[in-house]
């Protein structure tokens, strides 16, 4: 009988190094996009999809994300007693996040690599398959991306990885999938990931764009690559090199996504992001796009 997916990771340890000195002080996490930090975002996501149980992995100097998730009754009564309701309620709700997704905290420790953070969360999960979701991602979705994948793991009863269509000459930018069969229904049997190859050698015109269910054999092939840097302590530890020696043996399967998908890693993208979500509002998105039109106009006329 197939498990039901109940848990997910967030890998939040990372030092947003291509945002810097933005992140100097704040977590890349923490940036803002719209009304609410980005890992807001993905935590709502999760939750949405029904998943009940969420390990934020974390470093020493991430407590800004636990202070946001955290119940703080006394701001609460505080807006209420001002006669301000509406944000009392917002308060409120933001609190109730961490009860309904019942999130837990780990700090990271190994070697460095984005594959740490799964094993350190995944050690207490048994055979229980999972998602993880990275923080800096801002997904737009009819249907949640973490939904879809799960719709996806209930099909096949293996990994999933979550997979964009993409121009072939940004093939150097993501991890390429080798596509082996098209199942339909964007559904992809997949034998490997090749990271950020030349167009010309990209296997296949799908990114992968940071979302997976995850199973046991993985996480295997993490603790059987970190038994190897124990022994060698030599590069990173990568959920890709996991994912291509599990594929090497057992079946692995990409979905394409549909929605739109915002990367906030960086400046560019972040900007994206924001200005995105900013002209999606239905406040503020009007004046904005006015003010975007008029911008153009000037630029054009030179005026």
């Amino acid at each position: 009988m197939r498990a039901t997916i109940r848990r997910a990771v967030i890998p939040a340890a990372g030092l947003g190094s291509r945002l810097l000195p933005l992140t100097k002080a704040t977590p890349k996490e923490m940036l803002p996009v719209g009304d609410r930090p980005v890992i807001e975002h993905t935590v709502r996501e999760l939750i949405d999809s029904g998943i009940t149980d969420i390990t934020i992995v974390v470093s020493g100097d991430k407590s800004l994300i636990q202070e946001h998730f955290r119940p703080n009754p006394a701001l609460v009564a505080q807006l209420r007693a001002g006669g301000k309701p509406g944000y009392a309620d917002a308060v409120e709700e933001i609190g109730e996040l961490s009860h309904r997704g019942h999130i837990t905290y780990l700090h990271q420790h190994g070697p460095y690599g984005n594959g740490t953070p799964v094993l350190n969360a995944a050690r207490d999960f048994g055979d229980e398959p999972f998602l993880v979701l990275w923080p800096d991602d801002v997904f737009v979705a009819a249907v949640p991306r973490a939904r879809q994948l799960v719709a996806a793991y209930e099909k096949t009863n293996a990994p999933v990885l979550a997979l964009m269509p993409m121009d072939p000459e940004d093939s150097q930018r993501y991890g390429v999938p080798v596509v082996k069969e098209d199942l339909g229904d964007g559904a992809l049997r997949i034998t490997g990931l090749v990271e950020k190859p030349e167009p010309a050698d990209a296997p296949s015109h799908f990114a992968a764009i940071g979302g997976y269910v995850l199973t046991a054999g993985v996480v295997d092939e993490l603790r059987e690559q970190y038994r190897r840097h124990r022994e060698n302590p030599v590069g990173e530890l990568y959920l890709t090199d996991a994912l291509n020696a599990y594929a090497a043996r057992r079946a692995v399967y990409g979905q394409v996504i549909e929605g739109r998908w915002y990367d906030t890693g960086n400046p560019a993208a972040y900007l994206t992001a924001q200005f995105a979500h900013a002209l999606a509002h239905p406040e503020y998105g009007p004046a904005l796009l006015r003010q975007a039109q008029e911008h153009a106009a000037r630029a054009t006329t030179g005026r």
